[in-house]
């Protein structure tokens, strides 16, 4: 499975390490990716989704049911 947010659609970037010679290699930029749960009570279910840490901070200032409306159906 790829490492893509489900609420803010973010994915892994492609970018450089610079050695003190200014020596350039490719690098992968990760996300902090986890699974979490959340309970729906309107339509008394729980979901599993892939979110990052920014896509959590969403649902808690906006709410779990507003999100799930908006981006993840």
């Amino acid at each position: 499975m790829s490492k893509i947010c489900q609420v803010t659609k973010k994915k892994s970037m492609l970018g450089q390490n610079r050695s003190h010679a200014m020596n350039a290699t490719k690098r992968k930029f990760s996300l902090n990716m986890q699974y979490h749960k959340f309970w729906l009570p309107e339509e008394k279910k729980r979901i599993k989704i892939r979110i990052s840490a920014k896509g959590l901070r969403m649902i808690n200032k906006f709410g779990i049911e507003e999100i799930y409306k908006k981006y993840i159906t």
